[in-house]
C-alpha cells in the first residue's frame, strides 16, 4: 500500500492538466477506503428520512466525513439545528490547525485559490498535500495537483453517499468486510510519509494521549479539540528538531 500512495515524480514542465491527473492518481488508493463509508453514511441518512438529494447537499456543503456522521446520528424531526451546528464546529475544529500547517505551501497561489483550496480540505487531502509539498522544498504546492486530490475525493464521497441513500437498507455493514480498518491503514501509510523521527512525533503522541483520555472521561466530541490543543501546546513547549 505504501508504494501505491507514493507520489510519482513531477515532470520538469508539467501543465495544469498533467498535475491534475497526477493528483487524481495519487488519491485513487484512498478512494478504495472512502467509498464503503460513503455508502454507509448515505444509507444511515436515508434511514433518518433524508432523501438522496438532501444527502448530496449535506456532504457537498459540509465536506468533512466525521462531522457528517455526527450530524446524521443527531438528526431527528424537528431538527436540533443548534446542537448539530455546534457538534459540527467542534469536530471540524481540527481543520484550523491543518490549514495553518498547509498554508505556507500555498504561498504562490492567488488568495482566491487559497480560500477555495482550504475550503475543500479534508484529512486525506491534507496528508497527501503535505507529503507532496515535502518533496518540493521551496517550490510550494502545485495547484493542479491539489485540485486533482480535492475533486477526486469530493466527487467520490458525494456520489457514494447519494448512491448509499438510494440503496438504503441494501447496504450492509462494512465492518463485516473489514473496511473499518481501511481508513486506519491508509492514514498509517500517509503518516509514514511524513515521519521525521521520534522527537518530531512527540506532539502527535501527546495529542493522541490527550484525545484518548478525554474520550474516555468526557461524553461527546470534546476529545477532538482537546487532542488538537494538547498537540499544539506540546509543539510549542517541547524541544523539537528543525
Amino acid at each position: 500500500m505504501e508504494t501505491l500512495l507514493m507520489q510519482p515524480s513531477v515532470p520538469p514542465s508539467a501543465t495544469l492538466s498533467q498535475e491534475f491527473r497526477r493528483g487524481v492518481l495519487a488519491m485513487l488508493p484512498v478512494l478504495l477506503g472512502a467509498l464503503p463509508f460513503a455508502l454507509l453514511l448515505g444509507a444511515a441518512a436515508a434511514k433518518k428520512g433524508l432523501s438522496p438529494l438532501e444527502v448530496g447537499l449535506l456532504c457537498g456543503l459540509n465536506f468533512a466525513g466525521s462531522s457528517e456522521f455526527v450530524a446524521v446520528q443527531l438528526w431527528q424531526w424537528p431538527a436540533p439545528v443548534l446542537l448539530i451546528a455546534a457538534m459540527t464546529l467542534l469536530v471540524n475544529s481540527r481543520h484550523a490547525l491543518m490549514g495553518a500547517a498547509l498554508a505556507p505551501h500555498l504561498c504562490l497561489w492567488r488568495p482566491s485559490a487559497v480560500w477555495a483550496g482550504l475550503s475543500c480540505m479534508a484529512d486525506e487531502i491534507w496528508a497527501l498535500a503535505l507529503a507532496e509539498a515535502a518533496g518540493r522544498p521551496g517550490r510550494g504546492l502545485s495547484l493542479g495537483f491539489y485540485a486533482g486530490l480535492a475533486v477526486a475525493l469530493r466527487l467520490t464521497w458525494i456520489c457514494g453517499t447519494v448512491i448509499g441513500a438510494s440503496l438504503g437498507n441494501a447496504i450492509g455493514d462494512p465492518v463485516e468486510w473489514g473496511f473499518d480498518m481501511a481508513f486506519t491503514a491508509i492514514f498509517l501509510v500517509l503518516l509514514r510519509g511524513l515521519w521525521r523521527g521520534w522527537r518530531a512525533s512527540l506532539p502527535w503522541l501527546v495529542s493522541l494521549l490527550a484525545a484518548v483520555a478525554v474520550h474516555l472521561l468526557v461524553p461527546g466530541a470534546w476529545y477532538v479539540p482537546a487532542g488538537a490543543l494538547a498537540g499544539l501546546i506540546a509543539a510549542a513547549l517541547l524541544p523539537l528538531p528543525v
